[in-house]
């Protein structure tokens, strides 16, 4: 069993446009669970890259991320991202409480009721798309406005503070020089918008989700007030920030591989199958997320991890690994074999508006591929922006024609 190892400077910003981190690969290949450095934070981290390492991590209570509260941990931004009552730094039974209060004012059942409002709001953006004339961005018409729109509704945020909230969570997503001081500056903003917000929910509740959850009991039990606002403002930003841009990713994806497309066309009932494996193909963000602190020593792919080091795991490396998927660098539309992707997260903290994100994907891609049957770039892709700033990767516009 091996106790020490080479520490690996990982910067992880890669922004060839959705080209796979060459350092990510060299992890997977070289070093499966392997010493890192990160941008910011203290020390070092362990980083498990392999499927079967992740799932592991990401599912066994000797790896906590309520243990990493309080610490500087390695990560990726200059300031950390989660708030220390959010449900994305809790563990069981606190996490499992949560979760359950939650789920009961956002169920399948209720996403699926909200199919026919998305339909007809997507109808309308790609109206608007097809009145504008070709070439038309479509971040403006379609992916910049879809999943804002419909977690906002979802919450019933007023019209006019929606541009504001979304420049705050652009903001906490920020990353390299000089970004500290807007993030910190855009959760401070987020908390206190949200935990107004909430408290008139809570004392007038009207037919939104926040005042679903306002209400929502486990037993006796409520959210209290600061569990609440911070639980409103994790539905708002994970309820759209992902899936504004996979849809730019996944529309670009299909058109820079038109033999897949040309599959996904001639068989569109199979793009719910499509889009698991597009999601599983894209590498949509820069490096780790958040770090679990091992509770314990505790052997992992051969390695000693030892109690209190810090432990982030690659979902990105995950949906690449060669052992559980065949031929993982290729996008095969057709693929059956290998397990779920880990585009979502995996475990206890797969991200709670996985179900959401998939029915806009669906009814989005679905309906821009049937309308426009001639879809393509308007420019050749090396002459497309890239984000670069962000954890995020994306282009900054994307311009069609058909």
């Amino acid at each position: 069993m091996t106790t020490t190892a080479p520490v690996w400077d990982c910067p992880f910003h890669h922004t060839d446009g959705l080209e796979f981190d060459p350092l990510l690969k060299r992890l997977l290949t070289e070093a499966p669970i392997a010493r890192i450095r990160l941008p910011h934070g203290e020390g070092e981290a362990w980083l498990a890259t392999r499927y079967e390492d992740v799932k592991l991590v990401t599912t066994d209570r000797r790896f906590s991320r309520a243990a990493g509260i309080g610490r500087d941990l390695p990560r990726m931004t200059p300031a950390a991202i989660a708030q220390a009552e959010s449900i994305n730094l809790m563990d069981p039974p606190a996490h499992n409480r949560l979760r359950r209060l939650v789920a009961q004012g956002f169920t399948n059942r209720q996403v699926e009721r909200m199919r026919p409002r998305t339909q007809a709001v997507v109808d309308g953006y790609l109206d608007e798309m097809e009145e504008h004339g070709a070439p038309a961005d479509l971040t403006r018409f379609l992916s910049g406005r879809l999943p804002l729109h419909t977690i906002c509704e979802l919450l019933e945020i007023p019209e006019e503070d929606r541009d504001r909230l979304r420049a705050w969570a652009v903001a906490m997503m920020r990353m390299g020089p000089g970004s500290r001081e807007g993030q910190e500056q855009a959760k401070a903003g987020l908390r206190a918008y949200f935990t107004t917000l909430t408290a008139a929910r809570r004392a007038d509740p009207g037919e939104d989700l926040i005042s679903a959850l306002a209400g929502a009991r486990d037993g006796e039990e409520l959210l209290d007030d600061d569990e609440l606002a911070v639980m409103a403002m994790v539905l708002l930003v994970t309820g759209h920030d992902t899936s504004t841009y996979q849809l730019s990713n996944i529309t670009y994806t299909l058109l820079t591989h038109p033999e897949q497309l040309a599959k996904l066309r001639t068989r569109p009932e199979t793009l719910p199958q499509a889009l698991e494996e597009l999601l599983r193909f894209i590498p949509f963000r820069q490096g780790v997320g958040i770090a679990r602190v091992a509770l314990e020593d505790v052997e992992l792919g051969g390695v000693l991890i030892s109690a209190g080091e810090a432990v982030h795991v690659s979902y990105l490396t995950a949906n690449r690994d060669p052992a559980v998927y065949r031929n993982p660098d290729e996008l095969d539309l057709d693929r059956t074999e290998g397990p779920v992707n880990m585009t979502f997260g995996h475990g206890q903290h797969r991200c709670l508006g996985s179900h959401l994100a998939l029915m806009e994907l669906q009814v989005a891609i679905g309906t821009l591929l049937r309308r426009f049957p001639r879809l393509r770039l308007a420019v050749p892709p090396s002459e497309l922006d890239w984000e670069s700033g962000s954890i995020w990767r994306f282009p900054q516009t994307l311009p069609l024609a058909w």
